[in-house]
Formats: structure tokens, sequence, C-alpha cells
């Protein structure tokens, strides 16, 4: 990756999460007021991932489940540990606002692989070795692929199985499609694509 392009990805990075914090922090507000009225506990979900590296850190999200509901890393349609407000949440990807911190400060990229659970990226060691050479992101080609992954998982009876077997060995093979194509052309491509998606 040329030095002159991670310097502007990064710069494009920190003004549009900065400026997209400040926009969206009314509504991040109420989103946040909802998550706490709906039930008890945290309005903000803590979970441990992969970052550039193999260093771990701390995803943010809006809490989109039950205070201490436990079971398996992934989420099926009709999962019952969903709330109420979490299924609006989870349904226009709302919980993952707050993100944009963890773009900010440096943990994520805009564009990237989506950042994934390690004892996920255990399973698959040597792709991961490559993946892991670039920040994760809020969006790429794998995101876009399955925005809606709730209901093809939903549609297994066994969602983790598949998740393993089906669903992460082709967004592994979509990571490294984003690798071979990266280019600032293929970040604006695929953040204007999200955007089409979300607003549709």
């Amino acid at each position: 990756m040329a030095r002159g392009y991670r310097f502007v990805k990064r710069a494009m990075d920190v003004v549009a999460s900065a400026s997209a914090l400040v926009v969206l922090a009314p509504v991040m507000g109420a989103l946040a007021l909802a998550v706490k009225l709906d039930s008890a506990g945290p309005v903000l979900f803590r979970q441990r991932r992969a970052g550039l590296g193999n260093r771990p850190f701390t995803i943010l999200k809006f809490r989109s489940m039950r205070n201490g509901a436990s079971g398996p890393s992934v989420t099926a349609s009709l999962d019952g540990r969903v709330t109420r407000v979490g299924r609006f949440l989870r349904r226009h990807k709302l919980d993952e606002l707050p993100q944009l911190w963890n773009v900010l400060v440096g943990d994520m990229s805009l564009v990237g692989p989506r950042p994934e659970v390690e004892r996920y990226v255990r399973l698959f060691p040597e792709a991961y070795a490559r993946i892991l050479t670039v920040r994760p992101g809020l969006t790429d080609f794998a995101a876009l692929e399955y925005r809606d992954e709730e209901a093809a998982l939903g549609a297994s009876p066994d969602p983790e199985a598949a998740y393993t077997a089906v669903v992460l060995p082709t967004k592994i093979a979509l990571y490294h499609r984003y690798l071979d194509e990266m280019s600032l052309g293929t970040d604006v491509v695929l953040v204007l694509r999200t955007l089409a998606v979300l607003l549709r």
C-alpha cells in the first residue's frame, strides 16, 4: 500500500468520521435514549475484535440485545435475545453508528474488511494474515453482499455452523477482493454504494 494512499485514506477517515459524529449527534442521542428506555442495561455494546496487525480493539455499537444475554456470536433473524428497539436498529444498521468513534481514533477505517471476533479469525489464520495488514472498516464488498446476513443465517438450523462453514469463507474471499482492488476510487465507490443501500 503506497504511503500517499495511506495518508489520504486516514485523512478522509478523520474528516468524515468527525463531521458525521457532529451532524448525527442529535440522532445518536435520540437512539441512545430509545435503547435506555427500551430495556435495562448500558446504551453501548462493547466487544473485542481483531484489528490492524492482529491487535485487539474494542468495537462500539448501540446495544441491541437484552443485557447479559449469552449465546452464539452470530445473530440470526428472530433471535430472541434482540430487543424491540434492537430489531429496528439492526434492520437499518443504526446500531453501527458508534463505530464512527472507532474510525476517528484509528481503530477502524471507513472502508476495509469488517472486524471479526478473534476466535473466528483463529479458524482461518493464513487468510487473515493478509486481511489484518489493513485497518478493519465500516463497509466493504462483504458488508454489501451480506447486508441481510441475519435472514441468511435464520434459514439454517445451526446459524453458527452456517457462518463458519459458508458465510465467513465467502466474506474472506470478498475481503481479499478488496485488498486486490484497494484504492481511493474503490473506497469512494463502496461508500456511495453503502449510502445508497442505507437510504433505500
